[in-house]
């Protein structure tokens, strides 16, 4: 009969809301109580499954992403889909092979040391921000190793001694015989010394005995000139810290490009529309047009039309990866007035009678004329 397992929450005694603190305080208290090395004689054995189940639970709960994952898919979605594999090792492969060959592909888990999970975050910049680079700061929550024990697991001054669950091998044999009369052998790591062939006589009251807590700090994230929304910044070394000085993991950071108001980004080059007088397209003359670095003139010839791009050289944005820089192209648009002045009216009144229009037409659709002439 398959053993069901419990309720994360429930082992550590505390509501599926509960709070970050609230989990790391029910996870000390327990802990501290059902620890193997503060039960000894005949309660040890039940004290050490209580704590690896105790641990296991905190261990999922205490990270905001595997913590979500439970919270959607259970126990299926608490470990990661290839947490039982060391692709470096052969890992749960050599498991396997031992459990059929009795001794072939013997894990070599045993003793390595652990490097720190990586984390993932975001940040936001705007578009005058990604054009030239900016710093971001960041609130992460990782573990870090302990300030007491220096990661050690023990109070300072104490001395680890010789695992009593594997008896300083840092691995498990289990052997079973089937009923063809064959013999089969596993191999896993340690639960109680995790591979290390060592545990803690008298552990760190801080960490009690873990090596690392989990703390939230403040980061600065250097976000460079050309940075595109979806980007991933990669911070080595600042993601969790690493299980007894092994290597901490690496942070990585997805950058997200807010929209802007006047500019539309299309890799390195950014396109706007501005509005154009219809006296300025029809006799030509010069508009100040904003970019990222400034004002920049724009020259405009006589009789342009509607919808004409104009390009700005070398005021786009830079790229990433060789810093040179795209262009800014500018639309505009011909801009016909509602409003006219008797005398405004009068001159345009002329202008049309000059172009050949006749103002006695019954339907005297002036504005309608003057705006397909200037494509408006």
């Amino acid at each position: 009969m398959m053993r069901t397992q419990r309720d994360y929450y429930e082992i550590l005694g505390v509501a599926r809301d509960a709070t970050a603190e609230e989990i790391k305080r029910a996870y000390r208290r327990l802990a501290r109580e059902h620890h193997p090395d503060v039960n000894p004689g005949n309660k040890e054995k039940e004290a050490e499954a209580r704590f690896k189940e105790i641990a296991a639970a905190y261990e999922v709960l205490c990270d905001p992403q595997r913590r979500s994952r439970y919270d959607r898919f259970g126990h299926a979605g608490g470990r990661g889909a290839f947490d039982d594999f060391d692709l470096g090792g052969f890992g749960g492969f050599g498991d396997l092979f031992e459990s059929f060959f009795g001794g072939v592909g013997r894990s070599t888990r045993a003793g390595v040391e652990e490097r720190g999970a990586d984390l993932q975050e975001d940040v936001e910049v705007t578009l005058e921000e990604a054009a030239t680079g900016a710093q971001r700061p960041l609130h992460v929550s990782r573990m870090r190793t302990c300030p007491v024990c220096e990661g050690g697991g023990g109070k300072p001054g104490s001395r680890p001694m010789t695992c009593p669950a594997c008896h300083g091998a840092g691995e498990i044999r289990h052997a079973t015989n089937t009923v063809f009369g064959m013999r089969f052998a596993t191999v896993t790591t340690c639960e109680r010394c995790r591979g290390h062939r060592e545990v803690q006589s008298d552990p760190c009251t801080n960490c009690y005995g873990a090596g690392r807590e989990r703390r939230g700090e403040q980061i600065t994230v250097n976000v460079p000139a050309g940075v595109e929304s979806g980007n991933r910044l990669r911070l080595q070394g600042e993601g969790d810290a690493g299980v007894r000085g092994a290597p901490a993991g690496d942070l990585y950071v997805t950058v997200r490009v807010s929209e802007h108001r006047f500019f539309e980004r299309r890799g390195t080059e950014l396109i706007c529309e501005v509005a154009l007088p219809f006296t300025v397209a029809a006799l030509g003359g010069s508009i100040k047009v904003p970019s990222l670095s400034g004002e920049s003139e724009v020259h405009i010839p006589a009789g342009t039309q509607s919808g004409t791009v104009f390009r700005l050289r070398g005021k786009g944005m830079p790229d990433l990866q060789s810093g040179r820089h795209g262009d800014q192209h500018v639309v505009v648009r011909v801009v016909v007035p509602t409003h006219l002045t008797a005398q405004q009216r009068r001159l345009l009144e002329q202008f049309a009678k000059a172009g050949g229009d006749n103002m006695g037409d019954k339907e005297r659709k002036l504005f309608e004329r003057l705006k397909d002439a200037l494509g408006g």
